[in-house]
């Protein structure tokens, strides 16, 4: 059984394809912080598919978290670690809580790609989304805090913060749906999902009526939230690589999918299973009701589309790290497992729009 309580991702030695010039950074830090004191310790953070992440400790014990792309060729969308640090200096302040992000630099020479450095929050990382040793008292006020803090998000003002050209504010599922199509397309191989097919047909021809626009998360589930050591409460969103402007809803139902996933999938852990009352977990329909009173909602009528929209959408993301492990160049070992993960995730969509 995980126990809820234990803190953040683990710190290892730097990975032989990550390692990076570390007298380099060190001379980039005593020019651009030299109020801190080095040298300093390397460590990386485990896991993860994405932007490697390392934590950097000086002789004085401050802590920083250095985020940089990744080595080697790179899709031009992809790893923006430059709309990560840019929507965290914009959220400062905002009630959004977020990282201190210190400085960025697009100076490849220095550590061989793009960086950016933000302070060290010492708290948990809570990846079990049933918190198995947490009382159920504090597993509600969890869910509620991250509730609350999704609500809060979508409820700045965008334009006020700076974001207007941050990502483009109209008929963001239909392009969605579009750009996740077309990269399911890319990676499929000899995969044979037929209800990602029919999901690609039936989504983009009943985009629901009255479009949005937010701050959207793109990746908001427990997993992306360093909490407070010891009260439930959240002290940082993290992981803001997929983060644009867009439709609220996405976030929420993609925030939402835990609930239509069986618990144990180390991937996508998932509520199928476990006794919501008894761990004091709300229920799906209570959780959607609190974030609709949240951001002044009286409901959610097309429920089932976003539902069936994060289930797509998470089944092209499955099935491109899928495609990174047959090619022998993703970052996780069990990368290989995703290819069940992606067939399952786009049956469970499928079921929520079967009937229509």
């Amino acid at each position: 059984m995980t126990d809820a309580r234990q803190t953040s991702a683990s710190v290892i030695e730097v990975l032989p394809q990550h390692r990076f010039d570390e007298a380099a950074l060190a001379a980039f830090l005593d020019r651009h912080l030299p109020e801190i004191p080095g040298p300093w310790q390397v460590g990386q953070f485990q896991g993860g598919q994405s932007n490697p992440t390392f934590l950097l400790t000086a002789t004085d014990g401050t802590k920083l978290v250095l985020r940089k792309k990744p080595p080697g060729k790179l899709l031009p969308s992809a790893h923006m670690i430059e709309r990560e640090y840019r929507i965290m200096r914009a959220l400062a302040g905002s009630g959004v809580p977020v990282p201190n992000a210190r400085l960025i630099c697009d100076d490849q020479e220095v550590i061989g790609t793009p960086f950016y450095l933000m302070d060290h929050i010492d708290g948990r990382v809570l990846s079990d989304v049933a918190l198995h040793g947490l009382s159920p008292a504090e597993a509600a006020a969890t869910y509620d805090a991250m509730n609350a803090t999704l609500a809060t998000l979508h409820n700045v003002d965008w334009q006020a913060a700076g974001l207007g050209d941050f990502g483009k504010p109209e008929n963001y599922i239909a392009r969605q749906v579009d750009r996740w199509s077309k990269q399911f397309i890319a990676a499929r191989g000899e995969s044979d999902i037929p209800a990602m097919d029919r999901l690609m047909a039936w989504l983009p021809a009943h985009v629901p009526a009255g479009d949005e626009t937010s701050i959207a998360h793109g990746d908001f589930r427990l997993g992306n939230l360093m909490l407070h050591p010891s009260e439930p409460r959240v002290l940082a969103v993290l992981d803001w690589e997929l983060a644009t402007l867009g439709h609220p809803l996405s976030d929420l139902a993609y925030n939402c999918m835990a609930y239509h996933l069986p618990a144990g999938i180390k991937q996508f852990p998932g509520l199928v299973g476990v006794d919501l009352v008894a761990r004091g977990i709300p229920t799906e329909a209570d959780y959607v009701a609190a974030y609709c009173r949240r951001t002044g909602r009286s409901g959610i009528p097309d429920w089932p589309y976003f539902m069936a929209f994060a289930f797509f959408r998470i089944t092209a993301i499955c099935q491109g790290v899928y495609a990174r492990a047959l090619a022998g160049n993703a970052a996780d070992r069990r990368a290989l497992a995703y290819g069940e993960v992606a067939r399952a995730a786009a049956e469970t969509g499928w079921k929520f729009i079967s009937d229509k």
